[in-house]
């Protein structure tokens, strides 16, 4: 493939990504990925050069998201504290997985399905306003930010796959609420993530430029489908999104793998 079609297919895959990642406050590169890898990136390089692009679809879709009062900033706050240094840590240890990067992604792939099963079927658990979360839920930040935050580095998928499900299931935060508040700690979770797997030479810089290219109005337009969709919507959305994304993405790693 010629480099400059290769470059406009790049942020072709780039737009996609920011919906998604503004539509599910996943961070998008559960698609982002593959993608790339199927244009000829390593599989280690492809969880690096992914993480460039997630800071600006996170900046793009969090500004739309604000201006409807959908972040919860405490939540933000005490999950990324704890979520940042965790990022450094999984990205650090990224390359001491054996298999060349494709457990990873298998890794990947299994994470993306239980997203997609917790997302669909979330667990009851009655919370009368997000803002009234008592304090004494922070170690459960502190347990979702060191695992979100742990994978977004190790993975390259934002962390948002964890914080979707455990928002809502497990703190009872309302959807979009979720959705909105995960992706603005996705965008924390990837500075550190992003400057670390540099370090490692990990980033192939052409397609995280398209990539960041694509992402921000992809951003814009994911988080508006999200703010005028209803939960019963954006639930199933997401659920069977995500699971296609889990098979497709599992059986072609395994494959690579054998």
């Amino acid at each position: 493939m010629p480099v400059a079609l290769e470059f406009l297919v790049t942020i072709g895959i780039g737009v996609v990504t920011g919906m998604l990642s503004g539509m599910f406050g996943i961070g998008g590169a559960v698609v982002s990925t593959p993608a790339i890898r199927l244009l000829g990136v390593s599989a280690i390089q492809a969880v690096g050069t992914t993480l460039p692009s997630i800071l600006p679809s996170s900046i793009s879709g969090s500004i739309r998201y604000q201006r409807e009062h959908f972040i919860i900033g405490r939540v933000v706050l005490f999950t990324a504290a704890f979520g940042i240094p965790a990022s450094v840590v999984g990205s650090r240890l990224s390359s001491a997985v054996p298999g060349d990067g494709h457990v990873l992604m298998i890794l990947t792939a299994l994470l993306v399905g239980y997203t997609a099963y917790r997302t669909a079927f979330p667990s009851e658990r009655a919370v009368e306003k997000a803002d009234a979360t008592p304090l004494d839920d922070v170690w459960r930040y502190a347990v979702i930010g060191v695992a979100a935050g742990g994978l977004s580095g190790l993975l390259g998928v934002g962390g948002g796959i964890l914080m979707v499900p455990l928002f809502s299931a497990w703190l009872g935060l309302p959807l979009k609420q979720t959705i909105a508040t995960s992706l603005a700690c996705v965008g924390l979770f990837a500075i550190p993530g992003t400057l670390t797997h540099w370090y490692l030479g990990h980033i192939d810089w052409v397609f995280a430029i398209g990539l960041a290219i694509g992402v921000i109005p992809g951003a814009q337009i994911g988080a508006h489908f999200t703010i005028n969709a209803s939960d019963r919507r954006l639930r199933y959305s997401v659920g069977t999104m995500l699971g296609i994304i889990a098979i497709v993405y599992g059986v072609g790693e395994v494959i690579a793998l054998v």
